[in-house]
């Protein structure tokens, strides 16, 4: 009896980070798909971006007020001083990398936007090394090279290369760099109270919204001020399905988040971590057999090096967390996303829940 009962609760166990993961991968793949196909028809990414963060604000809080009326405590309101002096610098560099992010989704194919958002690894390491959060280590030369190797690689002779795109997409993953390293430090200031999720989108989408809207108002506000799709608008039923598109693409990167959170909450970041190398694999080949993005065997062998970069580093910082747990007793999650994993800096236990919470509270969009 107890021999089938563990293994009923291991197969609910599979079904459910199975689940967990086709969700995560359903929102994470879906939104990169649907802003390459929103910006082949409505040319305003930057707009698009900031409605994005706007829906986002909306979910968080209304999801904020039903937390607080299922629980009756109070959620966490920042002072204008924290909110500007500490909250401000992250939500600035993560509207950047967003914003750039989609831009560079009028220019680039998403296999090579897939591809160099993975280099945003490198500037975090950089990053990391300049605030000390990282030390220098043989291993960590290694996948800087491995990765930027890889990079090279999948760009080099590509036929379907764009000088613009990739600087965009390439300055969206350097300002990445700034934007993970920021969240982290942000998340470890104990006495902001922003370690849930869902409080610190609430806190960021606004400060996001006015950073970007400059950006916007250079690059697109007369040009969308005389378009005919949203405010020069004759066809009522066109303005209609413009705004629903929109206002989908913000359910999603609310999604991206959310399912994000779902699954290294029921299960533990480094399943998130081994979910998004295997995620990047699945976005090219299906850029490939649905967009047609011509790929190379120069740029498969460049992006399988970059891959095997990150997951060395995934897998070194996966023992060095076991190492430095000893023989304390697991907590229920594991060591956290590739990405915020080249963040970690032998932390205290205490902290390991706000590290694990830095990679996907200021995710929003891809």
């Amino acid at each position: 009896m107890g021999r089938w009962a563990l293994d009923v609760a291991f197969v609910w166990k599979a079904v459910l980070t199975l689940g967990l993961v086709l969700l995560y991968y359903c929102f994470s793949i879906g939104i990169t798909f649907y802003n390459k196909w929103l910006t082949k028809s409505f040319h305003f990414p930057l707009f698009m971006t900031m409605l994005h963060l706007a829906v986002i604000f909306l979910f968080s809080a209304l999801s904020r007020a039903l937390v607080q009326c299922s629980s009756h405590r109070a959620r966490v309101v920042l002072s204008w001083t924290d909110y500007l002096r500490r909250v401000a610098p992250t939500a600035l560099a993560t509207a950047l990398d967003v914003g750039l992010s989609n831009w560079s989704f009028l220019y680039i194919t998403v296999s090579l936007y897939t591809m160099t958002k993975s280099s945003a690894v490198l500037f975090i390491l950089i990053f990391s090394l300049i605030f000390k959060l990282e030390e220098l280590r043989a291993a960590l030369v290694l996948v800087v090279l491995l990765i930027a190797g890889g990079l090279f690689m999948f760009t080099y002779k590509s036929t379907q290369f764009n000088v613009e795109g990739f600087a965009l997409v390439l300055g969206a993953s350097f300002i990445g760099g700034i934007r993970w390293t920021l969240t982290q430090m942000l998340l470890q200031k104990a006495e902001l109270g922003l370690q849930n999720p869902i409080d610190t989108m609430f806190h960021l989408q606004p400060l996001m919204f006015l950073g970007l809207f400059p950006l916007f108002a250079i690059f697109e506000g007369l040009h969308l001020s005389t378009s005919e799709k949203i405010f020069r608008f004759q066809d009522t039923g066109l303005l209609l399905r413009v705004l629903g598109s929109l206002f989908l693409g913000g359910i999603l990167a609310f999604g991206l988040g959310f399912s994000e959170f779902l699954l290294v909450s029921r299960t533990s970041s480094l399943t998130l971590s081994i979910a998004g190398i295997f995620k990047e694999v699945c976005t090219l080949l299906l850029a490939a057999h649905l967009l047609g993005d011509q790929i190379s065997l120069l740029n498969w062998l460049g992006f399988a090096l970059c891959l095997s970069g990150i997951s060395l580093h995934v897998a070194l910082k996966a023992l060095h967390s076991r190492g430095d747990a000893g023989p304390k007793p697991s907590k229920g999650l594991g060591s956290p996303p590739a990405q915020e994993l080249l963040l970690r800096s032998g932390q205290p236990e205490e902290d390991d829940n706000e590290e694990e919470e830095a990679y996907f509270v200021a995710q929003g969009q891809q």
